[in-house]
């Protein structure tokens, strides 16, 4: 990626998403979707940038939305409609998102009986989330699986399915291998398995990071395969986020200040941890920047500084691969930065909102939003 494109100038701030990246990760989803005879929709939930909605749509089976904004964002922008599941629904909006919806989920008993027969009448496939108690994914923040988790159904509480479910939904996986997945599906035909014969379809939710480049494609082909051997009747669903858009981008920042304290050298930048990458604070982890590794000893170590005024709006530590010191207006490249990153930024302290930008190495930088003081003013009231 970083010797087919220069960065020095590019605008700031902005999340970069380059098309040849995106191109790369659709290739080998859709290797996936061929070799194991599955589909794979595309979750909105890691990236609802829709201006990339028509390139996605070749290369997925669908899109998975979890809230009546997102369904009917599929709806507009890639003309289909959505396999929804949220954790709730409302009386509000259950029927919108019914006309926007082509498989709904529903994460409880409760909420079946509630709005299933209005989905049966429209014709949408109704779904069960179930909670296989069971997951590899580390960090309590991100685990769905937990026992006494709000998320999902658990086996004991369901002997036999109600009338007119068609599928379950598990989510279990974070960035995950097919390892995980596999002992993920362990746990879920153990538990679920004499429910699957009256399935017409199953979903395994998100977290298949299958365009990492350590991610063993042939082995979560194998366990596909070896799944619909075993269930030859099943549509099998997969909706990875982050996959999609993995490692497909940048946000570009630029240094405005160098601050020394105690010791501390901070680079102040015009973005912010808490603002424009949250999940560096909530997961917690260290992003990648380009030309910047983790200090030895003896290298000279530098803090990244937000903009906000959050006193954690902070990270470190980080040296210069040069050696040499970062300067006032040179620009500061974080890697991997458009899932879960865009769809999850604040307007907090009114800070300035990076501008979303594509680029291909035929036409450069086009720039497809940019944000200004009336957006700030209209989410506040």
């Amino acid at each position: 990626m970083h010797r087919v494109w220069s960065l020095s100038e590019a605008p700031t701030p902005a999340y970069i998403i380059h098309e040849g990246m995106l191109d790369m990760n659709l290739a080998t989803i859709d290797r996936v979707r061929r070799e194991a005879e599955v589909e794979i929709i595309v979750a909105l939930k890691a990236n609802a940038t829709w201006h990339l909605f028509s390139r996605l749509k070749q290369h997925s089976d669908g899109a998975t939305a979890s809230s009546l904004s997102e369904a009917r964002l599929v709806m507009e922008h890639m003309g289909i409609k959505a396999h929804t599941y949220a954790p709730v629904y409302t009386e509000e909006e259950i029927d919108a998102i019914l006309e926007a919806s082509s498989h709904i989920t529903f994460n409880s008993l409760a909420q079946y009986e509630r709005y299933g027969e209005r989905a049966k009448e429209r014709g949408v496939s109704c779904g069960l989330r179930v909670n296989p108690e069971y997951s590899t994914v580390e960090t309590d923040l991100y685990n769905p699986a937990m026992p006494e988790s709000r998320l999902g159904v658990r086996a004991v509480d369901i002997e036999v399915l109600p009338e007119g479910i068609e599928g379950l939904h598990f989510h279990a996986l974070c960035e995950s291998r097919p390892t995980d997945l596999e002992a993920t599906l362990r746990s879920f035909e153990e538990r679920f398995g004499h429910h699957i014969a009256t399935l017409s379809w199953v979903n395994f939710g998100g977290g298949h990071l299958m365009t990492h480049v350590d991610y063993d494609e042939d082995m979560l082909i194998d366990i596909l395969r070896g799944f619909k051997a075993r269930h030859p009747h099943l549509r099998v669903i997969l909706e990875p986020g982050s996959a999609f858009t993995w490692d497909t981008g940048v946000l570009v920042a630029r240094v405005e200040d160098i601050v020394r304290n105690g010791g501390r050298n901070t680079l102040m930048l015009n973005v912010s941890f808490a603002c424009h990458m949250p999940d560096c604070l909530e997961m917690p982890y260290k992003p990648r920047i380009l030309g910047m590794h983790d200090p030895v000893e003896g290298e000279t170590e530098y803090w990244i500084g937000g903009n906000s005024c959050l006193a954690g709006d902070t990270m470190g530590s980080w040296a210069t691969d040069d050696g040499v010191e970062p300067h006032v207006g040179q620009r500061i490249i974080f890697r991997d930065m458009i899932h879960y990153t865009m769809v999850k930024t604040t307007m907090f302290n009114g800070v300035t909102h990076p501008s979303i930008i594509l680029y291909s190495p035929e036409r450069g930088f086009e720039t497809l939003r940019t944000y200004d003081y009336t957006d700030y003013k209209k989410r506040m009231g």
